[in-house]
């Protein structure tokens, strides 16, 4: 199960690329979309949401593995992120490509609160609670996640101006 879970943590190992490993399962994810056919919007999205699910898992076991917070060599939360840029936009190369470099952007600056998501964020549960911290599998995948969802916004956005 750990060699699993390593395997897709790290993007089939794309993760332990010496240079940009983040960039690395980002181009994985594009590539998938690219080469995957096209899917309903609703095929899609589960796709994504269990990619996040499997994502949680898995980067936790890896940073047991790694013992190192958010290790490098994570990079399903990059995948997810990928996945999240282009759900609900049509179909085409472009439009991937655009993605990619959206959520690198975004994965790389990190508005708020996608930094805060990234320093194990902090989010309030309900009124009247103190702040409660994520971390482990929900930490790691939370910032990518965010990032995940600027570009989307952004690649909806330029699309609409077209």
């Amino acid at each position: 199960m750990k060699k699993t879970a390593l395997f897709l943590a790290t993007g089939v190992f794309t993760g332990f690329s010496p240079v940009a490993p983040g960039t690395a399962g980002s181009l994985l994810a594009a590539c998938i979309l690219y080469f995957v056919p096209e899917f309903s919007s609703l095929s899609f999205l589960v796709i994504t949401v269990l990619i996040i699910i499997v994502g949680i898992w898995a980067s936790a076991e890896a940073e047991r593995h790694f013992n190192k917070t958010d290790a490098s060599q994570i990079v399903i939360d990059e995948i997810a992120g990928m996945f999240i840029s282009v759900a609900f936009v049509p179909y085409s190369p472009q439009n991937i490509i655009i993605a990619f470099f959206l959520f690198r952007l975004f994965d790389i600056i990190k508005p708020p609160p996608a930094r805060q998501a990234e320093d194990a964020g902090t989010v309030l549960l309900k009124p009247g609670t103190p702040l409660h911290r994520f971390s482990g599998g929900v930490g790691i995948m939370l910032d990518d996640v965010v990032a995940g969802i600027y570009a989307n916004i952004a690649l909806h956005l330029l699309l609409a101006l077209r």
